[in-house]
């Protein structure tokens, strides 16, 4: 009888643990082969800490854009190219890190490698920080292309998270190989019914996106 109520309190445990909104999943249950690295589950990103609500290295986005990705990693891998993800779903206290940091301008310790050409007072202004963002509507992601064979990400004449005019999709001056790149990446999102970013040329969100107006803060776990 113990065992049988131990098990119950321990199934009921993991099932609310793992447990999403309705209309969201694990990405990695819809594409196995999908290479995710979360920027903000790491200090590698531009605050260099990890960031509030990324509890586990979990890719998180609503149900039909993780169906959209896969369309796209499908057809990608028809011409020996895959999606290597940096972010999706992002709850709304992370955002709240951001502009925490943001806000303090003596915190500079990654303006070399993010923000370079930007003082840390203006990202606001520019469009680079924000108090609500696209992702934790679940429907917005981040990501590049890498090779098929040994999985290294195309050059896209900046690194993503770079705050800066090398970011935008039109950026002229890049290399002819750079903007092939980027527009590989563009039109087979745009072909698969994400809508872009022109500050960022890693930054997609699905039309007819399922939640408009809500803006989540469930942790990612």
């Amino acid at each position: 009888m113990r065992f049988y109520l131990f098990f119950i309190v321990m199934f009921s445990f993991v099932s609310s643990f793992a447990q999403l909104p309705k209309g969201f999943v694990y990405v990695k249950d819809v594409i196995p082969d999908l290479d995710v690295e979360l920027r903000y589950f790491s200090t590698h990103n531009f605050v260099g800490i990890p960031i509030e609500g990324y509890v586990l290295h979990k890719l998180i986005l609503t149900t039909q854009t993780a169906e959209a990705l896969k369309r796209v990693q499908e057809e990608l891998q028809m011409q020996n190219l895959c999606l290597k993800v940096y972010d999706g779903y992002r709850p709304q206290r992370a955002v709240n890190h951001f502009r925490d940091w943001a806000r303090d301008i003596g915190d500079t310790l990654n303006k070399q490698a993010f923000y370079p050409e930007i003082k840390k007072q203006y990202l606001f202004a520019e469009g680079y920080i924000a108090t609500r963002s696209g992702h934790s509507k679940g429907s917005t992601v981040d990501l590049t292309l890498i090779d098929g064979n040994m999985g290294n990400p195309l050059d896209m004449g900046s690194d993503f998270d770079f705050f800066g005019k090398a970011s935008w999709v039109n950026y002229q001056s890049i290399t002819d190989k750079q903007k092939e790149n980027r527009q590989i990446l563009q039109r087979i999102m745009l072909k698969h019914g994400f809508r872009n970013y022109s500050k960022e040329w890693w930054h997609f969100t699905l039309r007819h996106e399922p939640f408009p107006n809500t803006y989540f803060d469930f942790p990612v776990e």
